[in-house]
This record gives C-alpha cells, sequence and structure tokens, in this order.
C-alpha cells in the first residue's frame, strides 16, 4: 500500500482524508493531530470556543461529508442541541450556530471517514496528542518526527494541513493576548478597560470571550453582574468600521455575465501591464448590468481600482458605527424574510473568486494597489457575519460596555507588563488587557516549524514555498511530489481570499488526487510584500 501520512485534521485534513477515499487502490493513511481529539480543528474546538461563538458559515455553504451539516443536525436529539441554545423544530440551511456545534459534526464525520476507508480495505491509524515537530524529506520518501521522536517508517507522501497558525499561549500574559486563541478563554478577565484589536468576528468573539465572565445575554439584552461596573470594552481598527450582516443570496451561485474566467485568462493573457486596471474595467461592466441603479448613485463609472475603497466604505463612515450596524442589521433581516437580493453585493461576492486568480499575476505595483484597495473590499464583502453577532454587539452598546474607536493609519502601540497603550494624532488610549484579533497574517518558508523541511525550502533560494497544481510542493528534487502543501497561512500569497470551508474543501480534494499521480503544471506564487 501507498503510505499517506496526514499532518492536522482539521477542515482541510479531513476533506484530503474523504477524498482519499476515491483513489483507485486502498491506502495506508496515518493521521496526526496535535490535541486530544482528531478531526475537530481549533476553531471549532471546545478550548478555544464558547457556546456564544458563531460560525460564519450556515449548512448550505458547507461541502457535505457523506451526509450536509443541516441533515446531521437533524440527527441531534432536541435536549443536545438545546444545549447550544438551538431549537431542532427551527433548523434551516442558512442558519449560524455555534462552532462548538459545526466542530462536533467534523468530529462525527472523521470518525465515518476512518470507519468507510476501514470497509474499503484502507489501513487506518489516529495518532492524537501527536505533535509532528519535523519533516524530512528525502529521495526514498519522508519521514516524520512526532513529540520529538522519529518515526521509524517513512511515507510516499505527506499532506501538510496545519491550518491557521497563531502564536504560541506561552506569549500571552495576564494583560496581553497575541490572539484570541491564546489563552483567552482560560484567563480570568477582571472587570476593566479592555481594548481589542479589530472589528471583525474574531475581534466581536473575544469580546463575547471576556463579557460572558460578567454578564448573561438575555432576549438581546446583555445583564451586567453585580460587581462588573468598570468592565469597559474598547475595539480599534484603523478605520473604526464595523462589519456587514450576513445578506441574503442564491446559492449556489449564478454565473458572471462580464468578468467570467474566460474573460479573466484572456486579461492574463494580455500581461500584467495594466491588468489591475483592465479587470476593474470589466468590475465595473459587471455591475452596471446588475445595478445600475447603485452604481449611479456611487458614481462608480468615475472610480478606478484605488478609489473605489474610500468610496466603498463611505456610507459606514458617514453615520456612527452603532447606528450603522442596526440599520444595516435591519436591512439585512428584511431582505431575508423576504427573500430579497441585494444585487450589487451579490456581484462582489461573486467577482472576489474570479479576480483572485489574477493576483499573481499583478506586477509589484499594482500588487500593493490591489492589496489597500480592491482586497479590502472583497474581503468585507464576503466577510459578512452572522446577524445574531451583531444584535449581541448592539446589546453591549446599549449596556454601556462597548465602544469603538478608529485609530486612523498612523499610530503607536506599546505592549507593556501591565498596560498597553495606543497613541493616535488625536489622543492615547491605555488599556488593563490588551487582544490582538487582526486574524491569520501570511507566513513566509522562514515561519514553517518544521526544521528539517524549512531547511531544503530555504536552499531553494524561494522566500514562498513554490506549489503545483495539486499542491504538491515542486523544489528540491527531495520534496517534489512527496509533499503536499495545504497549509493556510503560506498560501494567503497569492489567494489573499482562501481562507473559508469551501477553499480548505478545494485544496483537500487536489491534494487527495497527489496520491494517486503527480499534477502535470505548476502554481505561479507571489514574491512576499512585507504588510
Amino acid at each position: 500500500m501507498k503510505k499517506i501520512a496526514i499532518i492536522g485534521s482539521g477542515p482541510t485534513g479531513i476533506y484530503t482524508f474523504y477524498h482519499l477515499l476515491k483513489n483507485s487502490t486502498p491506502l495506508s493513511v496515518s493521521i496526526f493531530e496535535q490535541s486530544e481529539d482528531a478531526g475537530v480543528g481549533m476553531p471549532y474546538n471546545d478550548d478555544d470556543n464558547s457556546r456564544l461563538m458563531l460560525a460564519n458559515i450556515a449548512s448550505i455553504e458547507i461541502p457535505p461529508i457523506f451526509l450536509t451539516y443541516l441533515d446531521w443536525l437533524k440527527e441531534q436529539s432536541d435536549a443536545h442541541l438545546a444545549r447550544f441554545k438551538v431549537d431542532k423544530a427551527r433548523l434551516h440551511d442558512r442558519q449560524f450556530l455555534p462552532r462548538l456545534l459545526l466542530g462536533e459534526y467534523f468530529r462525527d464525520s472523521f470518525l465515518s471517514i476512518v470507519k468507510e476507508a476501514k470497509r474499503l480495505g484502507f489501513n487506518v491509524d489516529v495518532h492524537e496528542f501527536a505533535k509532528v515537530t519535523d519533516i524530512i524529506p528525502a529521495t526514498t520518501g519522508v519521514t516524520l518526527s512526532v513529540n520529538g521522536s522519529v518515526l521509524p517508517d517513512q511515507f510516499d507522501l505527506a499532506v501538510i494541513a496545519t491550518g491557521h497558525v497563531w502564536p504560541e499561549e506561552d506569549e500571552a500574559t495576564r494583560t496581553f493576548f497575541p490572539s484570541p486563541w491564546s489563552g483567552l478563554m482560560d484567563a480570568h478577565i477582571p472587570p476593566c478597560r479592555v481594548g481589542i484589536m479589530g472589528t471583525s468576528l474574531s475581534g466581536l468573539d473575544a469580546a463575547m470571550a471576556v463579557v460572558m465572565q460578567h454578564g448573561a445575554f438575555r432576549d438581546d439584552k446583555f445583564v451586567l453582574d453585580k460587581g462588573s461596573e468598570a468592565l469597559n470594552i474598547v475595539l480599534m481598527s484603523r478605520t473604526g468600521i464595523l462589519p456587514e450582516a450576513d445578506f441574503y443570496c442564491p446559492i449556489p451561485y449564478e454565473p458572471l455575465s462580464v468578468l467570467t474566467e474566460h474573460a479573466a485568462e484572456s486579461e492574463i493573457a494580455k500581461g500584467s501591464d495594466g491588468l489591475l486596471d483592465r479587470i476593474f474595467t470589466l468590475m465595473v461592466k459587471e455591475l452596471q448590468l446588475a445595478d445600475p441603479t447603485w452604481c449611479e448613485k456611487i458614481s462608480l463609472h468615475k472610480q478606478n481600482a484605488d478609489s473605489i475603497r474610500e468610496v466603498w466604505f463611505e456610507d459606514r463612515k458617514r453615520h456612527g458605527p452603532f447606528t450603522w450596524a442596526e440599520e444595516n442589521l435591519n436591512e439585512v433581516e428584511r431582505n431575508k424574510r423576504e427573500q430579497r437580493t441585494v444585487a450589487w453585493r451579490y456581484a462582489v461576492l461573486r467577482l472576489h473568486e474570479v479576480v483572485q486568480e489574477i493576483v499573481p499575476h499583478l506586477d509589484e505595483e499594482d500588487r500593493e494597489r490591489f492589496k489597500q484597495g480592491l482586497a479590502r473590499v472583497f474581503i468585507d464583502n464576503y466577510a459578512a457575519i452572522p446577524p445574531q453577532s451583531i444584535r449581541r454587539l448592539l446589546a453591549l452598546r446599549e449596556a454601556g460596555i462597548i465602544s469603538v474607536a478608529a485609530l486612523g493609519d498612523d499610530y503607536a502601540l506599546d505592549v507593556g507588563s501591565d498596560r498597553t497603550v495606543i497613541t493616535t494624532k488625536e489622543t492615547v488610549y491605555r488599556y488593563d488587557v490588551f487582544i490582538d484579533a487582526r486574524g491569520q497574517k501570511p507566513l513566509k518558508t522562514k515561519d514553517l516549524p518544521f526544521p528539517t523541511l524549512r531547511k531544503q525550502l530555504e536552499a531553494t533560494g524561494e522566500e514562498i514555498p513554490d506549489i503545483g497544481e495539486d499542491y504538491t510542493l515542486k523544489a528540491p528534487d527531495t520534496v517534489r511530489g512527496r509533499i503536499a502543501f495545504g497549509a493556510i497561512p503560506w498560501l494567503m500569497h497569492d489567494r489573499p481570499f482562501v481562507q473559508g470551508l469551501a477553499e480548505c474543501a478545494e485544496i483537500a480534494e487536489a491534494m487527495a488526487k497527489a496520491a494517486e499521480k503527480p499534477a502535470s503544471g505548476s502554481r505561479r506564487r507571489l514574491p512576499f510584500i512585507e504588510n
């Protein structure tokens, strides 16, 4: 049997294992998971999440494993779902539910894959509490070091599916958390002044982790515990803009009419010179076809790839963040009841996947323009958050607990041992506890946690791993075709919108094909650009 190692058993690892079942001959599959339960994944485990934290993806968008998430939910008992405040009778496929429940779905799906694989004649070994500490490629195969000890057997293919990379918990202190997943859930946060850097769902989740220690939500109101009156939370970002609530639209996506995949490929074939501006011109035509009224309202015909960002956020800047959030929430919920699609929002949502394909082909100047302009628009659009998260945010605001601050582009951040100080042009903010919730940053080869593999890749002179269509590493010869590289932080350079379950499943399917035959083509990737 060909021997396959899957390093990491979160969504990417699970979907890889699932797609390996399609292999024409049985395989020997070994799964290595550093935590106690394989098949859950960090975003959904009970160490890093609470029942208040919602997944920002619904069943209709989650690639099914044997059965859909909704069908799995319907198989659960009323009592079990009630523990998460979920009414079984009201389940539907566009519902946003606690991350912990989604983790349970993945865990059960993983166990089902193990069972099916064994039925098909696969040899399966699941290793929990097994942290892969080194990957040692050679021309004869790949050796792994687990928990510091080198395994005796070699693998024909090692799949790196390690997911997000956050700072270690030992980098956190009682007053500073380098991410919401660096021990925050287990920390005691006293009622004090708390600063959270980031206004996206991660920032809101960090706020939930704090407030759950000092009160409870009751009927969309937040009741603060006696003795916690000093609790004050400030969400911060450069703009102070809050995300939109998730909006109704047809799924699967309807095809685009102007900026199709074929149209994007044709523009790429013309060369990098002016590529971003040519693509933006096609975007304008697509949007004018979809929603001419909105385009006229924002004078889209006068905009370019740089100015569109200002126009996109103009309404939110003009209103206060909470006033705007309440109005947006009411609009979104009305549209969902009426199953009404806002055409311009839906067009932008569909456009981001096509436009992403041009990113590796942009020259250095246009890559930076894209990152500062269109990328911010697309991320804001597709990263819309569950309406319930907006309701809770508004409840915290009404309770006088939370506020939002716009820092601007020029500020100084000083993390001290007992206090964090942020200095802007206008004011100075001082926080007793500071949480950095700005999300995953793209990583380079030098950041790989596997010393031998890192050394071999660094010897090629490439700052970003060079991968093929099936995500197998292309160089050096010792790794070619032997390691499938599906670690999200290292893929974000040429796929800036890669963070999502649908993308995990797509990457996983490609990597699973590497178990049968190597890919013929190669993927372009970006030179690294510092943030």
